[in-house]
């Protein structure tokens, strides 16, 4: 990518996209990278570099906006996530599977792209191995959210042997992020759980105690992201989506570490229908792919990620930074 060329991260303004575009923009100047959404929003991502609004399902608007901004890479984070999906599957279907379409097309026209698609560990089902869940096995997704991700897993290693697109993915575990709110994922209670011990000391939780479930701090899936991104193209050997993981837990163990920071913190459960979503997900992933062709290694596990959460929860909401 040369000095003149752009990023442009569609769906900028969600979880991942909230971080990423801060953590490209102090990498490679904040002019390079151009963030998109389909909602205005304001703040750091609005007020560090520059911001179109747009809809990832108006073809001509996305194409736009990458002819205007020179733009070479791509990264299409806009989608329904897992819990949300499930109140409205074909609203989620129509959006993270033409969104990804959309890209994926306009890249076959302009030569030369690079594009980042995101999918999830909601592709396996109950089917799956749970327990160290290989990057190649069974995959009988039971939501919309699952089903989508494993069609997109498949266009796009169609897009790149039929007309050798660069397109390049992750399966996301549950993600943890101190600078955005939960977004509507069945792992986002590993996220809220912080804000509600730090606000009122207790948190009742949509999980039972007892369910673990792959997570990955924020700080290395975006490291995971761009490694993966800047990663020659001859060892990018999968072009569906690679398993990368980094921690499992329960809630009663995130629970637990929480209380070494907040003594008194309790917490209680009150299963939803998240449950079932969760109970047809791995427990634990085989990263062995990622780790050897492209080096993929994490940082954080449950302790230190604990601590790095709270203390910047603690600044954010201006409470008393403790050590």
């Amino acid at each position: 990518m040369s000095q003149r060329d752009s990023i442009l991260v569609l769906g900028a303004a969600g979880q991942i996209g909230t971080d990423l575009v801060m953590r490209l923009r102090s990498d490679l100047g904040s002019d390079r990278v151009i963030a998109s959404d389909v909602k205005h929003v304001g703040g750091e991502l609005r007020e560090s570099g520059p911001f179109v609004l747009a809809d990832v399902l108006d073809f001509n608007a996305v194409a736009r906006i990458i002819d205007q901004h020179q733009v070479k890479e791509v990264y299409l984070l806009a989608a329904l996530l897992s819990a949300t999906a499930e109140q409205n599957p074909k609203l989620a279907w129509k959006l993270n599977m033409e969104g990804l379409f959309n890209v994926l097309d306009i890249a076959k026209e302009k030569k030369g792209m690079k594009i980042f698609w995101p999918s999830s560990i909601a592709v396996f089902g109950p089917t799956t191995p749970r327990d160290n869940t290989p990057q190649h096995t069974v995959m009988e997704p039971s939501t919309v959210y699952g089903v989508s991700k494993q069609a997109g897993e498949r266009w796009c290693e169609y897009y790149n042997h039929k007309f050798n697109i660069d397109v390049r993915s992750l399966r996301y575990p549950g993600l943890i992020s101190y600078k955005s709110p939960p977004g509507g994922g069945t792992t986002d209670y590993a996220v809220d759980i912080y804000h509600q011990a730090l606000e009122k000391g207790r948190y009742t939780c949509f999980l039972q105690p007892g369910t673990v479930l792959p997570m990955m701090y924020m700080p290395d899936a975006l490291d995971a992201t761009i490694s993966l991104m800047g990663a020659d193209s001859d060892k990018v050997r999968i072009r569906s989506s690679y398993n990368v993981g980094a921690i499992s837990f329960a809630p009663e163990e995130i629970a637990a570490e929480i209380s070494k920071h907040i003594p008194g913190f309790e917490i209680d459960y009150a299963p939803d229908f998240r449950q079932q979503i969760a109970d047809s997900w791995p427990r634990s992933i085989d990263d062995a792919a990622a780790r050897a062709d492209w080096g993929w290694k994490n940082k954080f596990d449950l302790a230190s990620m604990t601590t790095d959460m709270l203390m910047h929860l603690r600044e954010m909401k201006s409470l008393p930074v403790t050590k």
